[in-house]
């Protein structure tokens, strides 16, 4: 058995990161100061709808590699290694919030107070260059009265994971960046990834953190560009998808395929913050940054061509498939779909929502504090049936995955379909009355 872990945050990053170490072999204790998160966790239930979270949570229980709890002092003494994995939002400005990060160091240097063994502190929250060092170490530092490098070692460490596909992800990454002051603060966490097959980069802590805003905004970048090219397409009578089958297809210049066909704005919890913090921080440093200060815009805009190409069909009543910022998740967060309803509903529209994901009896957590607190209006617009809400609708608009024959059966030749996510053309209904893509 390796070193024990502790996990700070049982949101997306921390319980996947949680399960996934519990899977390959090591015991973890999840800490998390919502008891509903831990009650899941300790009962063997995953807090998050991630694929294979509940099988990975579920066998790690019953193996008595994963547990949880509320007390940070407990799961600091019985570790060796504490992952720091809670949110940084955005403030109004665009500026992280860094509350989470820095009330979590505090307890884990306070425990650190209380312990007389070395421990590492390994950062996974995505924050931006100099934070760790300026912020995290200095926190640890005065909470627990010791010295970094001497009585404990802290490291950054960025997480490359996808909602929808995270624990793939984990499992399987495209690499392992590790960030330190000193290469022998790195033992224990490259012993961790040991059996992680993944290329692994030792680094700098500010390169580390910074390596993960340039693969977040090189993301947001891609989405941005391709669903500009295919509105430009689609405005010239181009083919979109004959372009983009011939530009994808070059991996030796186009990097990947990743994120370039057009489809619907980007959202969730990482793109749309990290440019904010970026900008935030050019601003800061007097630097004018042109094309990431358009990619928020250009996203925006594409919320308003979704919009208006449902308010120009003149129908009032809108069924909308996908609630979530992608498929395969239950994150609500800067989910473009959201803002697409809310602007309907404004307009005078009636709206049905479906999504398989997001269901008031499955979700948990912050997600459903979300529902209940933020957008309650939306909320009441959920329903389970997908058959009953794509009947009720005159315009159908498709933002998630849905079974083909099971939507064919339900949808009518009188019924507009716009397509938000870029079907496959074989899944694409050929019953409806007409289907549009918003840039195909």
């Amino acid at each position: 058995m390796g070193p024990s872990i502790s996990v700070f945050g049982m949101g997306y990053v921390g319980s996947v990161t949680a399960a996934c170490f519990a899977h390959v072999g090591h015991k973890v204790t999840g800490v998390d100061v919502s008891p509903a998160k831990v009650e899941m966790m300790a009962a063997g239930r995953s807090p998050i709808i991630e694929a294979r979270m509940s099988e990975l949570v579920e066998e790690g229980h019953r193996a008595g590699m994963l547990h949880a709890t509320t007390d940070a002092v407990n799961a600091v003494r019985n570790s060796e290694i504490s992952f720091v994995c809670v949110g940084t939002p955005s403030l109004r400005s665009g500026k992280l919030d860094l509350g989470y990060v820095e009330r979590v160091v505090h307890e884990i240097g306070s425990a650190l107070k209380q312990k007389n063994s070395y421990h590492v502190i390994v950062l996974r929250s995505t924050v931006l260059p100099g934070t760790t060092e300026s912020l995290v170490i200095p926190t640890l530092e005065k909470a627990s009265g010791r010295r970094s490098g001497a009585d404990f070692a802290v490291c950054y460490n960025p997480e490359f994971m996808r909602e929808g596909s995270a624990v793939a992800d984990f499992l399987q990454p495209p690499y392992t960046v590790l960030g330190a002051q000193d290469p022998k603060h790195l033992a224990v966490v490259r012993q961790l990834y040991s059996t992680i097959p993944s290329p692994v980069f030792e680094t700098s802590i500010p390169v580390a953190e910074m390596v993960k805003y340039v693969c977040n905004a090189f993301h947001a970048v891609k989405i941005g560009f391709a669903n500009e090219m295919g509105t430009l397409c689609k405005s010239l009578g181009v083919d979109a998808e004959a372009v983009t089958k011939i530009y994808t297809s070059d991996t030796k210049l186009n990097i990947s395929p990743a994120y370039l066909s057009p489809g619907f704005a980007f959202g969730g919890s990482c793109l749309p913050k990290d440019l904010r913090a970026l900008g935030h921080r050019a601003k800061e440093l007097d630097l004018g940054l042109p094309l990431l200060e358009s990619v928020l815009p250009s996203n925006a805009q594409h919320i308003d061509r979704a919009v208006d190409a449902v308010l120009r069909t003149n129908k009032k009543k809108i069924s909308f498939l996908g609630l979530s910022f992608k498929p395969g998740t239950d994150d609500l967060r800067e989910s473009p779909q959201v803002q697409m309803i809310k602007r309907l509903l404004g307009e005078g529209s009636q709206v049905r929502v479906w999504d398989r994901d997001v269901s008031l009896g499955r979700l948990a957590g912050s997600n459903r504090q979300y529902i209940e607190e933020v957008i309650p209006h939306i909320g009441s617009l959920l329903s389970a049936d997908l058959e009953d809400v794509v009947r009720s609708g005159e315009v159908v608009v498709i933002a998630t995955k849905v079974d083909k024959d099971q939507l064919a059966r339900c949808l009518g030749r009188d019924q507009i379909v716009i397509d938000l996510i870029n079907l496959a053309s074989a899944s694409r209904p050929g019953s409806a009355a007409s289907y549009q893509g918003i840039c195909w």
